[in-house]
């Protein structure tokens, strides 16, 4: 199958673009024709390896150039962008002939299933519903993004198939036929599971509003007064790094909390924790409690919109926090510091439901959804 994936860009090191790497490596490496079409790549290189043969294509569109703008001006510029975007997708497409094309919800959702090169359409989704409204946005942005999350339901309707990632965000797009859900995959399947015996947390992830590293640290403050022996590691970067190094240094935290920057073998850094801690205020479906998990490692997570309430079984493998409190959140964190028994005994159960995210099962699920677009058949 010729297969083509549209994508702002490959040079992030967040996870859609590693989960992207990851299932167009697998496709490649099967035989099928794979096509990346980004729009603001700017000759950097993709930040995970892709397979030789996939090709990479850039359009030029430079959406992120418009960041830092007033509303207006970005809503003006945007308007243009987007019609010089849909010109040379559309001309590109017309000249590959693909047989499916896979928009990741950026900003080719508004127009991509309307254009007729033939191809089957398929939209995927990488945070929950309602992300649009969990930005904290506030005057016109937030009138602007409920608007849009009003129209994202109806934009879904139109594609061929719509696939999300957790059976949470499923129940929030009512009325959807089209909609199925395909979880990602884990990255890795480690030959053996953490030992979890050192005294270190681990979180991972951009360093933004999202991630909610600033309650994190808060946390902390917490979880060192109880247990002063653990440190915690956050891998990630991004733009509030500076706002999270003040943080820490306010509360008196520097030799207990490390920021690090994104590393390739970062399942070794999981081996070497024993515990995972997420602070997200959204997500999709978090690749690193996935990770975390494949690596037989306790986790412990707000049940924020969408993504942990699918990975994680509240006291069998970790545990779940009511969204911002930051109390039950250190206590639960500390339970399993405190108790290296329960430690282990939930980093088993983590290691075994692992499997439910095996990649050659989840990319199963992918290849008989095209297979079944190619022959017509709409479930």
């Amino acid at each position: 199958m010729k297969i083509v994936y549209s994508i702002l860009g490959t040079y992030n090191a967040g996870g859609m673009e590693r989960v992207l790497a990851n299932k167009a490596n697998y496709l490649a490496k099967l035989g099928h024709e794979l096509t990346i079409v980004t729009t603001d790549q700017k000759a950097r290189e993709p930040n995970f390896e892709l397979h030789p043969q996939i090709r990479q294509v850039d359009l030029g569109i430079n959406y992120t150039d418009d960041d830092g703008l007033g509303i207006f001006r970005k809503m003006l510029s945007y308007k243009r962008r987007q019609r010089i975007h849909r010109e040379r997708l559309d001309a590109f497409l017309m000249q590959l002939k693909a047989d499916i094309v896979i928009s990741m919800f950026d900003h080719d959702v508004s127009f991509m299933h309307e254009l007729k090169d033939g191809s089957k359409k398929v939209l995927e989704i990488h945070f929950s519903r309602f992300k649009r409204l969990l930005y904290d946005r506030k005057g016109l942005w937030k009138i602007v993004n409920t608007w849009r999350t009003a129209q994202d339901l109806a934009l879904a309707r139109k594609y061929d198939h719509f696939v999300v990632l957790t059976h949470e965000d499923l129940t929030y797009w009512k009325g959807l036929k089209n909609c199925v859900v395909i979880p990602n995959a884990q990255t890795f399947s480690p030959p053996q599971r953490a030992a979890l015996i050192e005294r270190r947390a681990i979180a991972v992830g951009r360093f933004d509003y999202q991630k909610g590293f600033d309650q994190l640290i808060s946390i902390w403050k917490v979880i060192h007064a109880r247990c002063p022996d653990w440190k915690l590691d956050i891998y990630g970067q991004g733009p509030l790094k500076e706002a999270m190094e003040a943080q820490i240094h306010e509360l008196g935290l520097e030799q207990q909390i490390s920021l690090h920057a994104p590393v390739k073998n970062i399942m070794d850094v999981y081996m070497q924790s024993s515990l995972a801690l997420m602070s997200s205020r959204y997500e999709g479906l978090p690749m690193a409690l996935l990770e975390a998990q494949a690596c037989g490692l306790p986790m412990v997570s707000y049940a924020c919109k969408c993504g942990p309430r699918d990975i994680i079984k509240p006291g069998k493998n970790g545990f779940l926090i009511a969204e911002g409190d930051q109390q039950d959140f250190a206590d639960k964190a500390c339970r399993l510091m405190e108790n290296q028994q329960r430690r282990q005994q939930m980093g088993k159960v983590a290691w075994e439901m692992a499997e439910s995210f095996d990649e050659e099962r989840i990319m199963r699920q992918w290849i008989l959804l095209f297979e079944r677009l190619m022959k017509g058949e709409k479930r």
